[in-house]
């Protein structure tokens, strides 16, 4: 079924990745590392039950980094003939020469690259055979049961439904080579609800691996529908200090921060809060955070990162206290220390819930306060963790929801907010790398009417 989808087998990408790194040392680099691949996917939206847009793409590439002692070099290009290919190494070449040197500039150390006896089949390869007719059937079944959900739904944005499959060769001039195929499809509607007084849209979707762990067309539009209804008619809250409950899908960006403020980037340019945190409480003690690389299925699965360094299982976060930060081989080098295998971004994140019962529990456990299930704006200051964004949600009184809120504003010091969870929900949103539930944090400022 692969070879059907993709015009290049592995042992060919592997094949172009050696030719790559023969160019780059007859050209006389001193080490050099390379990236093939391949992509292919389908993507059919329908708005209204009329079909919009049918997209096919179909994309390759290769890149290719040389060194020259400490200087480096890169380039690129979408064409695998012979002459591209040599054009490629020899712009690389060029571009090194004229570059200053960098002390931190290299390859990942030998020793911490995956040996071809650790990899692992995590499972991250199934094509979903889905003929275009069938693909609008249930972009349009999505998108109906949306519409359908209340008559005050007055207008959509659409359904859609996408499916992509990638092959990627990443080879360095240490001898690693290693070898990706993956599929990643999805389901998604979004629509409008009209009220008395406003206009309100919303959305849901659902991504995996595999076909058959996707939410059925059915329920992607039941939610989807329900979400926009039910924040129609919002209204403001006063000004004032609340305990404010983020719901799992966007609570995920709490976590977000956290890792942007202890990965290497940040670290190394001094331009994160949690500066020299290692092995510092930097959150409250019920969190605990790990990493596991090795999800079957896992939509951040991997057994090696971008530059071929093992990855492995940790404690990131245990009890509040900072296990480890997120480094690739430069950023490592600038600190002092080592690659932990995350040049491309941390792995599975999964956060341990601290009460059972899902969200009705943590409105209860919260009594009066703010639920937010939206979040605007950038507001973030990553050097100070000053904390402010635009957010709409609802009002919970007793812990129960009264009405919908909305042009809110919720402000902080993320160093604070994560002091000062109070309870993490078992509600866990599984669709990204951030596998956590609804957060409960004891007071923020929250903007509303005077």
């Amino acid at each position: 079924m692969a070879e059907q989808i993709f015009s290049y087998t592995e042992a060919a990408l592997e094949d172009i990745a050696a030719r790559m790194l023969a160019l780059a040392r007859a050209g006389g680099a001193t080490a050099a590392e390379t990236d093939v691949s391949e992509g292919c996917g389908q993507n059919v939206s329908v708005r209204l039950g009329e079909v919009e847009t049918i997209e096919y793409n179909r994309d390759k590439g290769v890149s290719l980094t040389v060194y020259l002692g400490q200087k480096k070099g890169h380039a690129s290009t979408s064409d695998f003939s012979d002459k591209a290919l040599a054009d490629t190494a020899a712009a690389a070449l060029n571009i090194a020469r004229y570059t200053a040197e960098d002390d931190c500039a290299g390859l990942a150390d030998p020793a911490l690259l995956l040996k071809a006896g650790d990899r692992r089949d995590l499972d991250l390869y199934h094509p979903w055979d889905l003929p275009v007719e069938q693909a609008i059937a249930l972009a349009r079944q999505c998108e109906d049961v949306a519409r359908g959900v209340d008559a005050r739904i007055s207008n959509s944005e659409g359904g859609s439904v996408a499916t992509h499959v990638t092959r990627h060769c990443y080879a360095n001039s240490h001898g690693y080579s290693g070898s990706l195929t993956t599929s990643r499809h999805s389901l998604s509607a979004s629509v409008v609800a009209s009220g008395a007084n406003s206009m309100q849209r919303d959305y849901w979707y659902s991504t995996a691996r595999h076909a058959g762990d996707l939410l059925s067309a059915e329920e992607v539009g039941r939610i989807a529908g329900e979400r926009a209804v039910r924040r129609l008619d919002g209204r403001r809250v006063k000004t004032g200090q609340y305990p404010v409950l983020f719901e799992a899908p966007v609570a995920g960006s709490l976590l977000s921060h956290l890792v942007q403020a202890v990965s290497g980037g940040s670290l190394y340019r001094k331009s994160s809060f949690l500066l020299d945190s290692l092995g510092q409480q930097v959150a409250a003690p019920l969190l605990n955070i790990s990493e596991d690389p090795f999800v079957l299925r896992g939509l951040a699965s991997g057994c090696a990162d971008d530059e071929g360094v093992a990855t492995s299982a940790r404690q990131f976060v245990k009890d509040g206290v900072l296990q480890g930060y997120f480094l690739g081989s430069y950023s490592a080098r600038k600190l002092g220390m080592q690659s932990t295998g995350h040049a491309g971004g941390a792995h599975n994140l999964v956060v341990r819930p601290t009460l059972a019962g899902g969200l009705p529990a943590l409105l209860a456990r919260m009594g009066t306060g703010l639920l937010v299930t939206e979040l605007m704006g950038q507001g973030i200051n990553m050097v100070t963790g000053d904390y402010s964004r635009g957010a709409s949600g609802f009002w919970v009184e007793n812990g129960v929801i009264a009405y919908p809120v909305e042009e809110l504003t919720i402000a902080g010091n993320l160093r604070d907010m994560l002091q000062g969870i109070d309870a993490i929900g078992d509600d866990i949103d599984y669709r990204g790398s951030r596998h956590m539930g609804s957060v409960l944090l004891g007071s923020m400022m929250v903007a509303g009417e005077a």
